[in-house]
């Protein structure tokens, strides 16, 4: 189902202009050209790509030499998303029977925050992340419960697989979702369900724990050692996931209406069975704080518990999570409904998640955040690849996320750049600001950001900029930039300045040593690799919980069996 159902998306790069897709592009890039140099000269004049878990854009550069970086980007995004029903199925399973389980699995293809995610804002990283984890977790309940040597180490390589795609979700997974497995394992123990005892659980949890914490620590070194370096200390930039979401109509339908869609229904049945079942508790409290956090700032808790990190994270990825670990609790509601409605319930719950992910698909034209045209760059960088041009730094003003698929095909080399974890450039992290090419978006801040950056134009070899928005024009002409060329009847035009020396290397202690690029290079996707063959060729036949409130683990005949 969800290969029938995104296949085809994902197979007409529907995702292709979201908003990170072409950012996810341009890293992978850089990897298929310099895998063993995470150094990028071509944004910010130079940044490090050991800022951000390398696992995704890896495995895009390995599959784009045989099909091109847009299908490659398509390739490992639909990975993903056929990983995400079997997470979710197996994850399920440690707290529901085979049948709620595959529910809980069939409604994970049409969820609205899936689509979301995917096709609107293109984070490749979040969705890989959260499938590994999901399909990790099964691993850690049946170490601690059964003390499953296979267990820990295909839990331990998946846990890691997970944090190299992206490390957010596995340091918040730590309370989201390991949490309440280790507390129902705690549970199972104490009421005897499982044939560990309660300290043969804690001690093996915390077996694991450190065997993935170390693991992390070495497979992302370079990621930390670059984060304690240079940590973020640059000015919050806003985002929209941050607001109140009663206070703004249009937000609330973009980070709630729409990632939720039809489980919106099933909420009140969510907190009714969590809270009356004992064993469905943890999994419920893991849903609420999740659910909390993905609201932002219509409420005071997210930044009370995160402080300062509220002001960088952005939180769409909650809502993920949210409805991952309400899915369990969604998969019985959908047995229930069946059993007691039959044929209309089935008309009804099939209604629910063809409209679901129906209206996450209309809203991408529908969309106030999103355009509904792809701008054609190729003029643009054909510019920079010729006569020399690409010896001088440029700017876009009006480009958006096209920036990014500017900076991908072409070899000049820009102070701006889309990801603002990695900006060292005083002119860009002292406004709260974040793209020079949406700056206006940004008011007054996006604005001072964008006169600092043209007033030292000749420190760093700016010489051209590329305008898709009239807006700076005035701007431009005041400070003494002149239009020198027009490109696609007039979409596009070219602004240049004439006493502008040629570019030179900016200098930054934020260059990684040559045996970070070593390790880069290797750990992280030698650890995809790993748990590849740990599943291919140590499979196992494991026995499965039975449904909550039965006594222990059995083995039936007509039992799915995980691998």
């Amino acid at each position: 189902m969800a290969l029938a159902v995104h296949g085809p998306l994902l197979l007409m790069q529907l995702p292709a202009n979201s908003f990170d897709a072409n950012f996810h592009m341009f890293f992978a890039s850089h990897y298929a050209h310099h895998w063993f140099n995470p150094w990028n000269e071509k944004w910010f004049g130079g940044f490090s790509q050991t800022t951000y878990p390398p696992l995704t854009h890896q495995w895009i550069a390995l599959f784009s030499t045989v099909m091109g970086l847009k299908m490659a980007y398509m390739l490992v995004q639909l990975i993903a998303v056929l990983l995400l029903p079997v997470g979710v199925y197996r994850f399920a399973r440690i707290w529901v029977e085979d049948r709620a389980a595959s529910y809980a699995a069939l409604g994970s293809v049409f969820l609205g925050a899936l689509a979301f995610l995917v096709y609107q804002a293109g984070q490749l990283a979040t969705v890989t992340s959260a499938a590994l984890y999901l399909n990790a977790l099964p691993y850690f309940y049946e170490w601690t419960t059964e003390a499953r040597g296979r267990a820990l180490l295909k839990g331990v390589a998946v846990s890691l697989c997970a944090a190299a795609a992206h490390h957010v979700t596995l340091i918040f997974g730590l309370v989201l979702f390991a949490g309440p497995v280790l507390w129902t394992a705690y549970l199972d123990a104490r009421d005897e369900r499982v044939s560990g005892s309660i300290a043969g659980v804690l001690s093996r949890a915390a077996v694991f724990g450190a065997l993935v914490g170390a693991g992390v620590a070495v497979v992302l070194l370079p990621y930390w050692l670059s984060i304690i370096q240079h940590p973020i200390h640059q000015i919050p930039i806003p985002h929209d996931s941050r607001n109140n979401f009663l206070l703004n109509s249009i937000t609330a339908v973009n980070y709630f209406i729409i990632p939720y869609g039809a489980m919106i229904l099933a909420l009140p049945f969510i907190l009714m069975r969590g809270a009356a079942d004992s064993r469905l508790r943890p999994l419920l409290i893991g849903f609420w704080l999740a659910f909390i956090l993905g609201l932002g700032g219509t409420t005071p808790l997210p930044k009370w518990i995160l402080g300062r990190a509220f002001e960088v994270l952005t939180f769409e990825r909650f809502t993920l999570w949210a409805t991952l670990l309400a899915l369990p609790i969604v998969g019985i509601l959908a047995s229930e409904v069946l059993d007691r409605f039959e044929r209309k319930g089935a008309v009804a719950l099939a209604l629910a998640a063809v409209v679901t992910i129906g209206t996450a698909l209309w809203w991408l034209n529908a969309s106030p955040y999103r355009s509904t045209t792809a701008m054609n760059v190729q003029p643009v960088i054909t510019f920079l690849n010729r006569d020399g041009h690409d010896a001088y730094r440029y700017i876009t003003l009006g480009f958006g996320s096209d920036l990014s698929k500017v900076s991908t095909y072409t070899t000049a080399t820009t102070v701006d750049g889309d990801y603002n974890s990695a900006r060292l450039l005083p002119e860009m992290t002292h406004y709260g600001s974040a793209q020079l090419t949406n700056a206006k978006f940004y008011g007054s801040a996006g604005m001072a950001s964008l006169r600092a950056m043209l007033e030292h134009a000749n420190r760093y070899g700016l010489k051209y900029i590329f305008v898709h928005d009239t807006y700076y024009e005035p701007l431009l002409t005041f400070v003494g930039w002149r239009k020198i060329e027009t490109f696609g009847s007039g979409e596009i035009t070219a602004w240049s300045k004439d006493d502008v020396p040629p570019a030179h290397k900016v200098e930054s202690d934020a260059a990684p040593a040559a045996w970070q690029g070593l390790m880069w290079g290797i750990l992280p996707i030698g650890v995809s690799f790993l748990a590849i063959f740990l599943e291919l060729l140590l499979p196992e036949r494991r026995r499965m919980l039975a449904a909550p409130g039965l006594a222990l683990h059995s083995r039936h005949p007509e039992q799915h069996f995980v691998v």
